[in-house]
Order: structure tokens, then sequence, then C-alpha cells
């Protein structure tokens, strides 16, 4: 199944620290990232390495943890929890791999709405630090 191992893959990336190469090897040159608050996906590798490398530096603290995981074929869903500033953050990473494992299509949700915005805050953040 193409979602095990690119999966199997993404834990890696994550536990090392999700550096934007090792993001960037996982990720198809033509992959989507649909973020929690931004109303158009992003598209190709360099601008989902950019947002989640930003995900990794605002959501990736000592708080994180995957909580649930489901895999059906080329798909994943993985259920997180973190906390930003005294803010619990409940989220979602939905991803969907090729045939190889590399990622094509990476969606996050978050809740509650204390959380998407400072999410929000803290990514937009990252992103006009060049992150």
């Amino acid at each position: 199944m193409s979602a095990e191992k690119g999966l199997a893959r993404w834990h890696e990336v994550i536990e090392s620290g999700s550096a934007p190469a090792d993001l960037a090897a996982i990720i198809c040159e033509d992959a989507a990232f649909h973020s929690p608050v931004v109303h158009t996906p992003q598209q190709g590798r360099d601008l989902v390495v950019a947002y989640l490398s930003a995900a990794g530096q605002t959501l990736g603290n000592d708080s994180f943890t995957y909580v649930r995981e489901l895999v059906d074929g080329e798909n994943a869903m993985l259920e997180f929890t973190t906390e930003m500033d005294g803010i619990h953050v409940n989220g979602v990473d939905i991803i969907r791999f090729d045939e190889d494992g590399m990622i094509t299509d990476f969606k996050v949700m978050v809740r509650p709405l204390k959380a998407v915005n400072k999410v929000w805050e803290q990514m937009a953040a990252q992103l006009s630090a060049g992150i």
C-alpha cells in the first residue's frame, strides 16, 4: 500500500525535525497543500515544503502528538493534538500518496476557532520570515 510506505517516511521526517530538504525528498513536484487558513491550494513542491516547514515550527512543539491514524489505500488521516501559547489545538492531516509513497496532496484541518486563529497568526509570521 502506498500510504503505509509514505506514512513511515512521513513519521521519520517529522521525528527528525521536519527539515526542508527531508520534506522535499518525500513530496511530489506537483503536490498540493491545503491550509486551514488559506482559501486556495498551494501548488508545487516548493510551496508545500514552505508550508509544512512553517507548520513544523508552529505546531511541532514538545506537546505535539498524533493520537489517531487511519490508512486506506493511497490515503491517510492523522489526528493530532498540541498546545500553542496555552491554546489547545486539535487537528487532522489528510495525506494522499502516489504509488511510490510520495506525498501528492496534504490537507490540514484545525479546531476550535481560537486554535485556527493562533495557527494563522504563527504560520503567517513563519512564512513572512521565509521559513
